[in-house]
């Protein structure tokens, strides 16, 4: 679910480097999230009337905070919303700098020339609804001027789409060339592509699911409650906390467990099996195992970009995931389809496993399968429609396996 990869994710190696120990120094702030007054970087900005939420809240004129990469035809006829995961944001491409704790998210796919070629492809990349980096969130300010906090209302995916749908009108976009998404995202695209049909030409939804299953919503919930059981989380009010004094600790422990399911076991196995970060042995309790490191490096990252209270927001928004809900179940909604629609899982992904894309290309239509004849020894398009990569980087593959990732996605955006 990760769309920060850097090159400490991706280059095989079995310790921490001291450049990446380096970038760490310094106590952590009590919130990563972008706030008013910060470098806008990237971004802009579009207010959005107020929106009526599904648990009778409303939300007062919320902010959606949104990057674009490439030039808008004339008719709109080359445009693509492309939706980011859990913890992701509007940084689709370009370096890490004032405005941007981290480099684009994913610079092997969209980019001239790319998959998502952008001197063809207008690309339009919004922050959730509950996000951290620009768009309203528990981090934002309410009407009185203090941070929403813990008190910020109950999101879900439908809310979230809702939101980037009247974000489409606000830019005067009726209809997208594709609806492009991974994981978290990916539950975003597929909803767009049940409730506005009319509005979506082609659909990618990768590494997905059409509904959270128990475990899925297991593994969130150890991951809110991480956060809850830091003591310096101070029941979600912690945006005056002096550097170091926010939960850090909580929110990193978080962070560590989500890893364990975007990887596989034999990648990490691979990659750092019972190595040692240092030369002191862990078998005399004083050395570490190089994997500990490698989750400790990674949960402290996370701190320095996101906030505590927006992460339990978009968790619970992805526990209340399901197609299906007040539309007959999953398989009727997807009948409502109209899309040519790319279904791509990985093989390994431990997170969304491959049942669970087979699952939606199945329920599809025929006439909405997009099944391309390319397959090859890695990546191949099955029997139930849906194309399965082959890759030793479980659920991450998706950000990760750029060649037959893009292939796919391009023989879409071709079609």
């Amino acid at each position: 679910m990760d769309w920060q990869t850097t090159s400490e994710d991706t280059v095989p190696s079995s310790v921490v480097t001291d450049r990446a120990r380096r970038s760490m120094l310094g106590k952590p702030p009590a919130t990563g999230a972008w706030r008013e007054g910060d470098p806008v970087g990237g971004r802009r900005f579009v207010t959005i009337d107020d929106l009526a939420l599904e648990s009778g809240d409303v939300l007062t004129k919320p902010r959606i905070a949104y990057e674009t990469f490439g030039e808008r035809a004339a008719d709109d006829s080359n445009v693509i919303l492309l939706l980011h995961a859990l913890t992701g944001d509007s940084h689709v491409i370009g370096d890490a700098s004032a405005g941007h704790a981290t480099a684009g998210w994913w610079t092997g796919i969209v980019g001239p020339g790319l998959a998502v070629d952008t001197d063809r492809w207008f690309v339009v990349a919004p922050n959730m609804l509950g996000g951290c980096q620009g768009s309203t969130g528990p981090a934002s300010l309410d009407d009185s001027g203090r941070e929403w906090g813990a008190r910020f209302p109950h999101l879900t995916i439908r809310d979230q789409v809702e939101a980037q749908a009247r974000f489409a009108d606000a830019l005067g976009i009726d209809r997208f060339a594709a609806v492009v998404g991974g994981s978290m995202g990916g539950m975003h695209a597929l909803e767009w592509a049940v409730t506005f049909p009319d509005r979506v030409e082609r659909l990618a939804a990768l590494s997905t699911t059409s509904f959270t299953s128990a475990d899925q919503i297991a593994q969130n919930i150890v991951q809110i409650e991480a956060i809850h059981m830091d003591p310096s989380f101070s029941g979600g009010d912690y945006y005056d906390a002096p550097d170091g004094d926010g939960p850090y600790r909580g929110l990193a422990l978080a962070r560590r467990m989500a890893l364990l399911s975007y990887r596989s076991p034999d990648e990490l196995n691979d990659r750092f099996g019972r190595s040692w970060q240092s030369e002191l042995s862990p078998m005399v309790g004083q050395g570490r195992f190089a994997v500990a490191s490698y989750l400790d490096f990674h949960g402290n990252k996370f701190t320095r970009r996101f906030d505590a209270n927006s992460y339990i927001t978009l968790a619970r928004a992805m526990n209340s995931h399901d197609l299906g809900r007040d539309r007959g179940g999953v398989e009727t909604a997807l009948q409502r389809v109209t899309a040519k629609s790319l279904i791509l899982g990985i093989d390994s992904d431990r997170l969304f496993p491959p049942d669970d894309q087979r699952r939606i290309a199945q329920s599809l239509r025929p006439s909405s399968r997009f099944a391309p004849d390319t397959d090859d020894h890695r990546a191949k398009t099955e029997a139930s429609g849906a194309v399965m990569v082959a890759s030793e980087f479980g659920h991450d593959g998706f950000l990760i396996e750029n060649e037959y990732v893009g292939k796919y996605l391009r023989a879409l955006l071709e079609a």
